[in-house]
């Protein structure tokens, strides 16, 4: 085969996509096999193609060095086999930091190095309705919002009104064809992954989850169903740097599958992304009685992604595991009947507090179900609720003080003791004595920040105005 002639350069972490023209009769979802191989000295890294309809078939590929990188396809079709070529890779934008990387054990970071912090949202079938108005205002609203993280998903629920684009072929339950895909579907969400990168905003995709009850005939396919989808997905989404992949929400509510079968899903996950984006699985729980936490020590799990209301339990699980910890849903804000769905706005703000004190991570969500655009959770749209502007600011504070402020606080370097509903008169703080200290209560529901008269240092009694949602930054002189 003769050389791809490819003259534009790509940013390191961004896309380079090679566009080939081949055969559309019969399946080529499933009948054509194609990847490619990337060179760049002697890394060498292999993604998968796949078919994007009208006789297109794509490979894209995520560099992460700067340099030349060259390249030569692999295929079972002869007219695919064997394309070569190379590209330039640069030096990312300003603004491009990379793929999300656990670092130090508990905490987040760029894979250039930049701190990052989540501070998810939940919008779970945002991209699925066919509102073009309500998805840019949902866009509109993550612009406008503390929110740099989005939990989103890819199948249908029973509960949906049928969407105009289903993951797979087919309109309805009788014609769903799970051999093939819908290229518009894909089309239309990477479009929306990039609108999400553009706002510096990750995409948290929920693969599977147990809301179908077979409807759709998506929660209970056989082994190599779900791998034939998982290997198109991965091929298709990898090498979006924002992408993480949660492999199941509430898995232990999918009665289709078992422990051993998510353990072997995401292993495939693991096995097949060339560029191993963040991974975890999110338990179901009965709301204030019972929870059933995924083994987050398993080594295909990179974080701990958990369902539960109680935030205290944050240092708990931080000690279980040395992986960091994201209560991606804690109950949401909002006036729904169910019980996950009708906490208050200082309810939520405070377990988003309690969590990040004790060194962990919180997703926020909303479900009104008597405003304009309905629930948050499901639709997007706009926000409704107090608590959206009480985590702006604790992300400023955040994002003010050290990257590891847990650490910090060890160290007597930097403190942040959260107080919660309790309404101290005041607090005894043990500091060191040969060091000076500024402390400031923040009202975590106000959102106010009042220094303290003088400097402290030694065994310190700071008096408190006697109300709950009260915190202390300790500040070393």
């Amino acid at each position: 085969m003769g050389i791809q002639q490819n003259g534009r350069e790509v940013d390191k972490w961004g896309r380079f996509e090679l566009t080939l023209k081949g055969p559309s009769e019969g399946n080529p979802f499933q009948e054509v096999q194609l990847s490619a191989r990337f060179q760049y000295k002697n890394l060498v890294i292999e993604p998968d193609g796949f078919y994007d309809g009208n006789g297109t078939y794509r490979i894209r590929f995520m560099p992460d060095r700067a340099g030349v990188w060259r390249y030569v396809t692999q295929s079972n079709h002869s007219d695919f086999d064997g394309h070569y070529g190379e590209f330039l890779c640069v030096e990312p934008s300003a603004e491009n930091h990379g793929p999300v990387r656990v670092k130090d054990h508990y905490l987040f970071a760029y894979e250039d190095g930049t701190p990052y912090m989540p501070f998810g949202t939940t919008c779970y079938h945002w991209t699925h309705h066919g509102d073009e108005r309500l998805e840019e205002l949902t866009l509109q609203s993550l612009k406008d919002s503390p929110f740099n993280k989005v939990r989103m998903c890819l199948l249908p629920t029973r509960d949906m009104k049928p969407p105009l684009r289903l993951a797979f072929a087919g309109t309805c339950p009788e014609d769903v064809d799970k051999t093939r895909f819908n290229t518009e579907f894909f089309a239309h969400l990477e479009k929306r992954i990039d609108d999400l990168m553009q706002l510096g905003i990750e995409a948290d995709l929920v693969l599977f989850h147990p809301y179908d009850k077979g409807f759709w005939g998506v929660d209970n396919m056989d082994a190599e169903s779900d791998t034939f989808y998982l290997r198109y997905v991965i091929a298709r989404l990898s090498a979006f740097r924002n992408v993480w992949w949660s492999l199941c929400n509430e898995y232990d509510f999918n009665s289709f599958k078992t422990v051993d079968d998510w353990d072997r899903l995401i292993q495939f996950v693991q096995h097949k992304d060339p560029y191993q984006h963040l991974r975890s699985i999110h338990n179901g729980t009965k709301m204030y009685k019972s929870s059933w936490l995924y083994d987050f020590s398993k080594p295909w799990i990179t974080h701990q992604s958990i369902q539960h209301w109680d935030a205290e339990l944050t240092t708990s699980w931080r000690e279980a595991n040395p992986k960091p910890i994201v209560i991606d849903e804690i109950s949401y804000e909002g006036n729904s009947s169910r019980r996950w769905g009708n906490i208050s706005g200082e309810e939520m703000t405070h377990r988003f507090w309690e969590a990040m004190s004790r060194g962990g991570f919180v997703g926020h969500g909303e479900s009104f179900i008597d405003k304009e655009t309905r629930a948050w959770i499901s639709s997007g749209g706009k926000l409704y609720g107090e608590s959206t502007e009480r985590i702006a600011f604790l992300r400023k504070i955040m994002e003010e003080g050290p990257a590891d402020w847990m650490k910090a606080w060890q160290q007597r370097n930097y403190g942040l003791q959260y107080f919660g509903h309790h309404q101290h008169a005041y607090k005894f703080i043990d500091l060191p004595e040969n060091a000076s200290y500024h402390i400031e209560i923040i009202d975590t529901w106000n959102m106010t920040i009042i220094p303290v008269k003088g400097t402290f240092r030694g065994p310190s009694r700071v008096d408190l105005p006697g109300k709950p949602n009260l915190a202390l930054r300790i500040l070393k002189v």
